[in-house]
């Protein structure tokens, strides 16, 4: 959607994404704290800024995916992000595509071969 200075405009977050956020960053605080990693220790080895990292930290939504994956390796938990959507236990995707199976299966007709050897 367009805004009066011709910008697009992000639609707002829901509820549900802010809290998720919201509690991925305190865990986030509270693993760095746990390490006994100062803010400007953890900015740097992340590479962002040190009000980049408290903003990360309270949940901001703005922050990429990049600036999470490197919070999560200075940790030592980047195989977390491996295990977010794991297709193999997708079980909403899983249990669509059992719907979507055909209730039997027909043998196939044998055609008969033509042709000369």
């Amino acid at each position: 959607m367009l805004n009066m200075s011709g910008n697009i405009e992000k639609a707002p977050a829901p509820l549900s994404v802010l809290r998720a956020l919201k509690k991925f960053g305190m865990d986030l605080s509270l693993s760095r704290r746990r390490r006994r990693f100062s803010q400007q220790s953890m900015a740097e080895r992340i590479g962002i800024s040190v009000s980049s990292l408290r903003r990360l930290e309270k949940g901001d939504p703005s922050l990429s995916w990049g600036t999470i994956a490197r919070a999560l390796y200075v940790l030592g938990e980047l195989d977390k992000l491996n295990e977010l959507l794991d297709t193999a236990n997708d079980s909403i995707g899983l249990i669509l595509m059992d719907e979507q199976l055909p209730q039997r299966i027909r043998k196939r007709k044998i055609s008969p071969q033509t042709g000369a050897l």
